[in-house]
């Protein structure tokens, strides 16, 4: 499957800025992920929800993964994933899959179209999401 026909299958989003969001929310389309894929479209991501862990095996190009939590808000961003790793977050209940690179100018794309709550609505400027980053607690 070809990443032109990924974007026809699922049902999508765009935010501003341009960007297309993909959303699988089925078991199938979350299971398929883009594992297959020589890439996604210019200015594509895909919201894979629910989901706190992702892999990427079966990848041919590296990710950016913007962790959402309950609240829809993004709480950590993990950067250039490799092929054939895993990821997860505990404090995630979905998450954005961008290629490489792409997290930065998805985050804003995100906080633009997104309520005080990280909720997608229509765009009201003054109400951002914040971004924070997890702190992983150390064990003694």
């Amino acid at each position: 499957m070809s990443a032109r026909n990924l974007a026809g299958e699922l049902p999508s989003v765009t935010l501003p800025g341009g960007f297309t969001l993909l959303e699988a929310s089925t078991l199938r389309s979350r299971t398929r992920g883009l594992a297959g894929q020589d890439g996604l479209p210019a200015g594509c991501a895909l919201h894979l929800r629910p989901c706190r862990s992702v892999h990427t095996f079966g990848m041919r190009f590296a990710l950016d993964l913007v962790w959402l939590g309950a609240d829809g808000t993004p709480v950590r961003v993990d950067r250039s994933v490799a092929p054939r790793r895993h990821r997860s977050c505990r404090a995630a209940r979905s998450v954005i899959e961008v290629e490489a690179g792409g997290a930065d100018p998805l985050v804003r794309a995100w906080s633009a179209a997104c309520g005080p709550r990280g909720i997608l609505n229509d765009v009201d400027p003054d109400a951002r999401p914040r971004l924070r980053l997890l702190k992983r607690e150390r064990h003694s």
